[in-house]
């Protein structure tokens, strides 16, 4: 496994690079840490590499608001400068600053 530094940070408001949908991190794993269940499930032709950060993320799409887990390699930075719509948002950060909340002190580990 490779031991690097994610490129994203807590607060950082990005948007999937194949799929329509946006959000700001809440947490990061190093490398993959959910179900192989859940790894098989994504098609093979677009699976990503487990050795790569993972982010937890307060998502949204036209549609609706969930929590997304998603590697690093499928993420961009979002440059809307748009507020994420999840209710959670405003329970976790602060106020939205050049595309990056601010982490409420409770939380901050």
């Amino acid at each position: 496994m490779l031991n690097r530094q994610a490129k994203f940070t807590i607060g950082q408001v990005v948007r999937h690079r194949v799929f329509p949908f946006r959000g700001v991190i809440y947490d990061v794993d190093p490398t993959f840490d959910n179900s192989d269940e859940w790894y098989n499930a994504i098609p093979a032709e677009i699976r990503p590499r487990k050795d790569q950060p993972f982010y937890h993320l307060l998502a949204e799409n036209e549609e609706s608001e969930y929590i997304a887990y998603v590697s690093e390699q499928n993420l961009l930075p979002d440059r809307s400068g748009e507020p994420v719509r999840h209710p959670q948002v405003m329970e976790m950060f602060g106020d939205l600053n050049d595309g990056q909340y601010k982490l409420h002190k409770e939380f901050s580990h």
